[in-house]
């Protein structure tokens, strides 16, 4: 290892240790986690469900699985809670309850109502799941009660997202000059461009972190960020590791690990479903607000991807660049620009609301990856993020500074929930 890379990495961890330390951890007492009940928990469950409607069926991609799963959790979350004595802020309401309420009943019917708003095309089989669902539950006031919440806070989240600027035909803007982003190959695709005005969950503006840009074209910072990634971010590169090739192709999957890490961590936490639905709620919240942050800082900035830099350096007036027309990354770049990272935003949001939910860094999960055929395991929160910084190098789609300056957002809007939502009420 060189002395450069071992900077690097002590570099990258000092970084990724202020950012899981925003805010101030709650301490995570494991007493108050068994689960009375012996069945299965019912947000784990409907969490699974809703993978199914938002990937499995629908294919939505991360910038917009974001906001589903989101609309999802931040319901169930406020049904949970109710049903509790509202032990904790609620995000949107908190309906009226005697405590009795069938928290199962009250999970299906809020999840069951937000999918169908957001995926009609699936109604028959998402009534056939939720009927399914409801069937394992006894008859009676229980039950009435607790369908009854669940639809209420499922109405208030669907309400609330009326009109919340998804899914519009905004393009990014496609430039020519040095620096500018254009479509790249091999898709030449432009997509997402909403993202960057979506109304945000928690945050009051999604350019509340707006930082200074990306480095000059002519700069130290750019050559050295253009430099690393061109070398081990080469679809053909001699010095990216097997490993590093896995990391890079595991943390691109589309059917996102975080998905079964939250899961996990809920069980080998030994999570009961209060505590579950608040930390899927502040983990999806906190992603989905991280994602809109950071592709507003994509529409402001409009910075080319490496693919594109990489081909044009003769264009760039920095000579410690050059050009290279035939160089391709490892991944096939997505369809907006390079700064900031999304998924260092996305993860950083994910893994500093996880380090503070359970007021340490030091727990272990794993997590499969279909697309690279691997499993790739953690000892704890700031590894991920650590990692997952490296990786978008490694696959040749995002320059250091993009992934860097994104994990930083990511770590501000977490710091902002913190301070501002699902807080315990004194």
């Amino acid at each position: 290892m060189t002395d450069q890379v071992r900077t690097r990495r002590r570099v990258v961890g000092a970084f990724v240790a202020g950012i899981l330390a925003a805010g101030s951890p709650v301490a995570f007492s494991p007493a108050q986690a068994a689960d009375a009940n012996t069945s299965e928990n019912a947000v784990i469950v409907w969490d699974r469900n809703a993978q199914s409607a938002i990937w499995d069926v629908a294919g939505q991609q991360p910038q917009v699985q974001a906001r589903s799963f989101a609309m999802v959790h931040g319901a169930i979350y406020d049904a949970i809670n109710a049903i509790a004595g509202r032990p904790y802020q609620p995000y949107l309401t908190a309906p009226a309850t005697n405590g009795r309420e069938s928290v199962n009943a009250a999970v299906g019917s809020a999840a069951f109502q937000v999918l169908s708003s957001l995926f009609p095309a699936q109604q028959t089989r998402l009534r056939t799941q939720y009927d399914e669902w409801l069937a394992t539950i006894p008859n009676g006031s229980a039950k009435r009660r607790g369908i009854s919440v669940g639809n209420q806070t499922a109405a208030a989240m669907i309400s609330a997202r009326q009109n919340d600027g998804a899914f519009g035909d905004t393009a990014w803007p496609v430039g020519t000059g040095p620096g500018q982003w254009r479509p790249t190959p091999p898709t030449n695709a432009n997509d997402g461009a909403w993202v960057a005005n979506l109304k945000p969950f928690l945050i009051p503006s999604a350019s509340m972190f707006r930082t200074s840009g990306p480095p000059a074209l002519t700069s130290e910072q750019y050559a050295r960020d253009f430099n690393e990634v061109k070398a081990i971010g080469a679809a053909d590169s001699p010095t990216r590791t097997a490993d590093q090739t896995q990391a890079a192709i595991w943390w691109h999957d589309r059917h996102l690990g975080e998905w079964e890490i939250k899961r996990q961590l809920a069980t080998t936490q030994r999570l009961n479903t209060l505590q579950t639905a608040r930390m899927f709620a502040m983990v999806d919240l906190a992603e989905a607000d991280a994602t809109t942050a950071c592709y507003n800082e994509k529409g402001a900035w409009t910075f080319w991807r490496p693919v594109t830099a990489i081909q044009l350096a003769d264009t760039d007036g920095n000579p410690a660049t050059e050009a290279d027309s035939t160089w391709m990354p490892l991944l096939v770049t997505p369809p907006h620009p390079d700064y900031t990272s999304g998924h260092t935003c996305f993860t950083a949001a994910s893994m500093s609301a996880l380090r503070h939910f359970f007021g340490r860094d030091d727990i272990p999960f794993s997590a499969y990856s279909e697309a690279s055929g691997t499993t790739r395991y953690f000892s704890g929160f700031s590894q991920a993020l650590a990692e997952v910084i490296e990786a978008r190098i490694w696959g040749g789609i995002h320059t250091r500074t993009a992934d860097v300056e994104g994990a930083k957002i990511g770590g501000q809007v977490t710091a902002y929930m913190i301070n501002n939502y699902f807080r315990p009420r004194r």
